[in-house]
């Protein structure tokens, strides 16, 4: 975890943000809601800042992209986060220190403690050199739409009905679930079914 370039002071706020709810009482739930809206903050604010001529829409788009759990897994497996995880013996089975969830979840408690230990200007700090290469890649003028509202968008311009959307679980395993989604479009007159995770 040296790639976080802070050190603690109360050493036991680290514990707590490293302690998954499986293993003990004092867990890192709450530092994970406070670190979810600092993260949320000095994102929406660096962007904000970056981009200043981008309507609201393609701000929220970016800051949804760069705060999605996917994102922030990643960015704990760059911390090493996973390594250092306190699981109960279940997720250690299970191989929670792998789990996107549960390393996005730890590292939205990491910035959580790294507030209570510090300051906001040292946590937006700490956030922006873990989002330092993710920031400089960004084009706002090419912001990408998720595929669904892509879709959506297109059908509206052309006076077309919105498409049918229909999920299901095939497979509800907490570590590895999987899903058929089923998606209509009226002027395609048939299904288009994909699968994921």
């Amino acid at each position: 975890m040296s790639q976080l370039q802070y050190e603690f002071q109360n050493i036991d706020l680290l514990r707590q943000a490293l302690t998954h709810r499986s293993a003990q009482t004092i867990n890192n739930e709450r530092l994970e809601y406070l670190g979810d809206a600092i993260l949320s903050f000095v994102i929406a604010d660096a962007l904000y800042q970056r981009f200043p001529t981008q309507k609201e829409g393609n701000l929220s788009r970016l800051r949804s992209e760069l705060v999605k759990g996917v994102t922030l897994a990643e960015i704990a497996r760059e911390l090493a986060l996973g390594e250092v995880l306190i699981l109960g013996p279940g997720e250690l089975k299970s191989g929670g220190f792998r789990r996107d969830s549960i390393l996005a979840d730890a590292f939205e408690a990491l910035i959580g403690a790294v507030y209570l230990d510090s300051d906001i200007t040292t946590v937006q700090t700490m956030i922006l050199n873990c989002y330092h290469q993710r920031l400089n890649a960004l084009n706002a003028s090419g912001v990408n739409k998720d595929p669904k509202t892509q879709l959506q968008e297109y059908l509206q311009s052309r006076q077309q009905p919105l498409p049918v959307y229909s999920v299901y679980a095939l497979q509800a395993e907490d570590h590895n679930p999987l899903f058929e989604a089923h998606c209509q479009v009226a002027v395609l007159k048939e299904v288009v079914i994909a699968t994921g995770t």
